[in-house]
């Protein structure tokens, strides 16, 4: 049997009853905004992870897919609105930690990063990116680190992002 796996979208997706419109990042340059945030309580591995901009951004924007150690960003509580079982319908909760300053969405403030762990970059314009990385070569989070999705705009314009993590417990 497969290790449970969880998904958690950057937004309360339990319940669409119309397509998902996903949620604008800074529309200052340069300022740098937490799309998506987990912590794990034990380490989890990512198995994917992906977004897609709902209209084609006017300028390049710097997505990244980072550690931030034990620094984490004030956000919107995920609960169980937005993590989900990907692979076993029926399976265990996540047990990840749930909270503001822990697993959620859209940052209003980003703590003060004093060091982080780069696990994939792209300067991207297009309108979607989804990567899958390879078994056995999947970059592992530790217990209470924090692993986010963060969107850096290139010039003064907010780009609405559906952003996305698949990890293993």
């Amino acid at each position: 049997m497969a290790a449970p796996c969880y998904i958690m979208w950057n937004g309360a997706v339990s319940a669409l009853t119309s397509p998902w419109a996903g949620v604008a990042c800074s529309a200052v340059s340069g300022t740098v905004m937490t799309m998506l945030q987990v912590k794990p309580v034990n380490k989890i591995r990512v198995i994917e992870w992906g977004y897609n901009f709902i209209a084609v951004p006017t300028a390049p924007l710097k997505m990244e897919l980072v550690e931030t150690g034990a620094v984490f960003a004030t956000v919107t509580t995920g609960a169980s609105v937005s993590v989900v079982n990907y692979n076993d319908q029926s399976g265990a909760a996540t047990t990840v930690t749930m909270g503001t300053s822990a697993t959620g969405f859209t940052a209003s403030a980003e703590g003060t990063v004093t060091a982080t762990r780069l696990l994939d970059y792209n300067l991207d314009t297009g309108l979607y990116f989804k990567k899958q990385f390879p078994l056995g070569r999947e970059p592992e989070v530790g217990a209470a680190q924090s692993l986010r999705i963060r969107a850096t705009p290139t010039t003064a314009a907010a780009t609405t992002i559906a952003c996305y993590i698949v990890w293993e417990e």
